[in-house]
């Protein structure tokens, strides 16, 4: 990988990022409660905030891989923070009043694609996904809607098609013709006019005139360019009157746009938060009562759906005992008896836009010793990591940072032995921590725009899902954890590079505890930032909780 940091600057940057501990707790209590509210931005820009030679609160920012060609937003033009206030409940469902702002989205592409190509011009051309029915039965497939149609469009209806004709600026939405056969089973489908009510675009047409539109935008401007996704367009669509035909800017410009979330964005994942947050209280109530792990599946599902959130942002993982030491375990079928703990990951989707929040709790309404633990190791390593947020900040150093906290907790109770930084040369610590330590959310849950490089030779930040330097108005998961994986700690405990720093008759209490994992939605802002999730995870409050 291109630019990789020396191992002395490495210890010394991260023995810098280890001062910055020293926040007193109220003051990361206040940075917690802290509500922003944002507006949309006035330019958005390629030229980078990932791989930029500009100064990060927390070190210089050194080159990233490049992946494709377009790399980031620029921070230059960042959301701007509109009005300060306590964000409840009836904030942000006034927001979510409107209409999904699909026009500004189309917009900002355009200036993205524009970026590239100077004097772009021609339509963007998307479709939804299809009607499909599944192989072996006349039962359609589950629908989920086309990421990139959706942020052009608000619309969550299949067999759909949009244009956005770039130099009128002008929208049009495709929707199916009523099919007689279809509305006994189906009902009638939405109307042209109930559409021009709902989604923010131009006009509303017919499937039917899909390719006579095509066809007149293409003879109007015969030297302009379809911009349109590859793999992503049906073979009875034409773009025979277009000169050229572009399927890589497109994609790769609302990639990059997604990153940088606006005003209505930000109030859909909050709503996402707020049915997650009911959710998971009740599954810290059942804890006391259940018997088997598909209980807290049912329960979290249950209130999701009672709250308005039919559709998971990922299958949950409800992994108690050793299990939660596999990162994605999505079983959700084992007795509880004789475990120690439960971890609950899992988000419920508001409108496409996704939470994902994880917590972990004692079954018995008390956390063990070593539980409790290894627990308020990671949950350092959280609200010291939250704590160094804001615009510009390298990820890179601030999943360093995590490391460094949880070797100085791993050494405090005797699982790792020796120097710190020897520890942290060697890598020793991703036995534990094999993961990085964040990752983008919006409208999926691993979001784009993270630039990660899975090739990284470092094995420390091989899994770290975003490179570079966070820009103000992007959604940020921050999700330590500690695990007790045999699988993975074996080799390194017949390693000599890392058997010499961990102690294995310690670790030999720590089985059971399997794995600590807890995760919050960060709002990354200009001088600082706002934590979306408010779901209890202080020991207090998750112990009161589970015994009540």
């Amino acid at each position: 990988m291109a630019g990789l940091l020396s191992a002395s600057y490495l210890f010394r940057r991260a023995s810098f990022l280890y001062q910055v501990r020293s926040i007193s707790t109220l003051s990361l209590r206040v940075s917690r409660e802290r509500s922003v509210v944002y507006s949309t931005p006035a330019k958005l820009s390629f030229s980078g905030y990932l791989g930029v030679s500009r100064a990060s609160s927390l070190s210089r920012p050194r080159e990233q891989p490049r992946f494709t060609s377009f790399r980031a937003i620029s921070t230059a033009s960042p959301l701007r923070p509109a009005r300060a206030s306590n964000m409840v409940a009836e904030d942000f469902e006034a927001v979510l009043k409107a209409k999904y702002p699909s026009k500004s989205h189309a917009k900002r592409v355009v200036d993205l694609i524009r970026e590239k190509i100077p004097n772009a011009n021609g339509i963007l051309y998307l479709e939804s996904r299809m009607t499909k029915l599944l192989e072996d039965n006349d039962e359609p497939e589950p629908f989920r809607q086309r990421r990139f149609f959706y942020y052009l469009t608000g619309c969550n209806l299949p067999d759909c098609y949009y244009i956005y004709d770039i130099q009128s600026s002008k929208s049009i939405l495709f929707i199916p013709p009523i099919d007689p056969d279809s509305v006994i089973w189906s009902g009638l489908p939405l109307s042209i006019d109930e559409a021009l009510q709902k989604y923010d675009v131009d006009e509303v047409k017919l499937t039917s005139e899909l390719n006579a539109t095509l066809a007149h935008l293409g003879q109007a401007n015969p030297q302009s360019t379809a911009y349109a996704i590859a793999n992503q367009v049906s073979d009875h669509v034409t773009f025979l009157e277009f000169e050229k035909k572009n399927f890589d800017a497109l994609k790769e410009a609302i990639e990059v746009s997604r990153v940088v979330k606006d005003e209505f964005e930000v109030a859909m994942i909050r709503k996402a938060n707020h049915v997650s947050d009911i959710a998971h209280r009740a599954v810290l109530e059942k804890a006391k009562t259940a018997v088997n792990e598909r209980e807290f599946e049912a329960a979290f599902l249950e209130r999701c759906v009672a709250n308005g959130a039919k559709e998971m942002a990922y299958h949950p993982i409800a992994a108690s005992g050793r299990a939660a030491a596999t990162l994605h375990y999505v079983t959700n079928e084992s007795p509880l008896e004789g475990k120690l703990n439960l971890l609950m990951d899992a988000g419920a989707e508001w409108n496409n836009y996704a939470a994902d929040i994880t917590r972990t709790f004692p079954l018995s309404g008390k956390f063990s010793k070593e539980s409790r633990e290894i627990y308020e190791i990671v949950l350092k390593m959280q609200n010291d990591c939250i704590a160094v947020l804001k615009e510009g900040v390298l990820w890179d150093d601030v999943h360093l940072l995590a490391h460094r906290i949880a070797i100085d907790g791993l050494l405090s109770i005797g699982i790792l032995k020796g120097d710190k930084d020897e520890i942290l040369k060697a890598r020793t610590s991703a036995a534990f921590l094999p993961h990085g330590l964040g990752h983008y959310l919006g409208m999926d849950t691993h979001d784009t725009g993270g630039n990660a490089n899975y090739e990284d030779k470092d094995k420390l930040f091989r899994y770290l899902r975003v490179r570079g330097n966070l820009p103000s108005g992007s959604v940020i998961t921050v999700e330590p954890g500690i695990y007790f994986c045999n699988f993975i700690i074996a080799p390194y405990l017949e390693d000599p590079v890392h058997s010499k720093f961990i102690d294995s008759a310690v670790l030999d209490k720590y089985w059971d505890v399997g794995g600590v994992r807890i995760e919050d939605n960060i709002l990354i802002t200009k001088d600082g930032y706002e934590n979306l999730t408010i779901t209890p995870k202080e020991v207090d409050e998750i112990e009161t909780l589970v015994s009540n």
